[in-house]
């Protein structure tokens, strides 16, 4: 049997019933990453006490960044936390900030979701917005709160990105729907941070990092679900565990440029 290359899924911290702590991954990702890009899910406890970034590069071939309710902590590009930023989760910022920095420096294959877009953009001194919502202009891209698993994913606005750019050539459309389920948003790209899809408000919703050495892509929308039938989450996915299997067989592919 074929060994399938390691993706190492970050976790997030939670309580069950507001008492026994946990790491935890939503199954989408798992059936994603399984399903549709090829590859082993593995779990990551992200917190800095059980495990090291430079045993995560080891064990894995690429990771990916989840969505999760804890936001990224604002002292990590500089800004005060107020209410409106919410929760936080110190330990995972610990695990990815760096883990993000180490694949671009290595060309290990990274991709990023929700939160996962947001730590990108962080990791390489870009800025966050704590609630879109209050910009001038902008919509609601939070989820709505009642309704079933369903009616929370459903596509809800158009993506349009570069023309002839990554995202472009990879969706072979340049403008697609997807679901929206998040409150902060990018304010400032960071170090090569290349913004490639806008939704029509102009929050930014698809980026990949100029001159990275391998896969390097992220989205603010949420691919994981029903990734195997979408027609926007089937070749982001796919692409990702082309990406894994290439740097697993120890022959990393040409990463993804804009034209």
């Amino acid at each position: 049997m074929t060994m399938r290359p390691v993706i190492g899924i970050i976790g997030n911290r939670y309580k069950i019933d507001d008492s026994y702590p946990v790491h935890a991954g939503g199954m989408m990702n798992s059936e994603a990453v399984s399903g549709v890009s090829g590859c082993m899910p593995l779990l990551v406890p992200s917190d800095p006490r059980f495990v090291s970034v430079d045993e995560l590069l080891e064990v894995c071939d690429g990771f990916l960044l989840t969505g999760g309710r804890p936001n990224v902590h604002p002292e990590e590009y500089g800004e005060p936390a107020t209410e409106a930023h919410g929760a936080f989760d110190r330990a995972r910022d610990a695990i990815t900030l760096p883990l993000v920095r180490a694949c671009l420096e290595r060309g290990q294959p990274v991709m990023g979701i929700c939160r996962g877009f947001q730590e990108m953009n962080v990791a390489l001194g870009g800025t966050l917005h704590p609630e879109i919502r209050e910009l001038p202009g902008r919509d609601n891209h939070r989820m709505p709160p009642n309704g079933t698993i369903e009616e929370k994913f459903a596509l809800r606005h158009a993506v349009r990105f570069g023309k002839g750019g990554v995202f472009h050539r990879l969706m072979g459309a340049e403008e697609v729907m997807t679901n929206t389920l998040h409150g902060q948003g990018i304010v400032r790209p960071g170090r090569g941070v290349v913004i490639d899809g806008f939704a029509p408000d102009g929050t930014p919703e698809a980026l990949y990092v100029e001159g990275a050495k391998g896969f390097a892509l992220a989205v603010q929308w949420h691919p994981e679900y029903n990734a195997a039938n979408d027609p926007v989450s089937r070749p982001l996915f796919e692409a990702f565990g082309e990406a894994a299997r290439a740097w697993a067989a120890g022959a990393q592919r040409p990463s993804l440029r804009s034209a």
